[in-house]
């Protein structure tokens, strides 16, 4: 198996970040600091700001007001060239499985003996071995998925952004994808994801940012946040309660 890094380059800070559309806040954090191993899960109802929160953190977009830091640092170019991100949907060039890994570990600069290697050790770890040759875009939604992970992980970043990257499949290929999840986790990778499934979170968090409204209401380790929470808002909804 590839190497994975052994640091993850340093605490993410969100420092006072505001996002406003049409005199309406979608995004109100004072303060968060990110800085275990994770995974870590954001949690919580539709629209409560979990996916502006993690583009914010990886620098797609840029907030109104406040800043983001890694490392104690303001987010920059180098920060991001050691993160990847996959989204909900999987977006896969057209061309093979085998061909969409090499495109990114060529334009990483790897010699091409060296990425037959490497890749045949990714498509490995997303059991898409015998699957190489076919075109990716003809890859079932599960195993289009494991792609779009397993060429974040070419990349091998730092930190690893996922946008509910199992909200569209059956429990099957929620189950593989999270055990990816967790073995790159065990081998030094930040893991920052969006969920709204409480089970997932319960299986795969490490510590869990729990969101409403744009705000984070509470923060804390998986067990304590999940089991004894503290905020009223996140009571309701890992209670199942309607919170808006």
């Amino acid at each position: 198996m590839r190497d994975f890094p052994t640091e993850n380059g340093g605490a993410l800070q969100v420092e006072n970040i505001q996002i406003a559309r049409n005199g309406t806040a979608l995004l109100d954090v004072p303060s968060l600091r990110l800085d275990g191993p994770g995974p870590t899960l954001l949690l919580g109802p539709n629209g409560a700001g979990k996916s502006l929160l993690l583009r914010c953190l990886h620098g797609l977009i840029t907030p109104d007001r406040g800043r983001v830091l890694q490392g104690g640092e303001l987010l920059n170019q180098a920060h991001r060239a050691r993160q990847a991100m996959v989204f909900q949907r999987p977006v896969l060039l057209r061309r093979s499985v085998a061909a969409n890994l090499d495109f990114v570990l060529k334009r990483k600069g790897f010699p091409r003996a060296t990425r037959k290697h490497q890749i045949a050790e990714l498509l490995a770890e997303g059991g898409l071995s015998d699957k190489a040759r076919q075109s990716a875009r003809s890859l079932s939604g599960g195993e289009a998925q494991r792609l779009s992970i397993l060429r974040a992980l070419a990349l091998s970043p730092d930190t690893l952004f996922l946008d509910e990257p199992t909200s569209a499949l059956d429990p099957t290929a929620t189950q593989t994808i999270e055990k990816m999840i967790l073995r790159a986790s065990s081998r030094g990778v930040r893991i920052l994801m969006v969920t709204h499934d409480i089970g997932q979170a319960r299986r795969l968090a490490a510590d869990v940012v729990m969101m409403q409204g744009g705000h984070v209401v509470e923060h804390g380790a998986a067990r304590r946040v999940l089991n004894a929470p503290e905020s009223a808002a996140a009571r309701r909804y890992l209670a199942g309660g309607l919170v808006t």
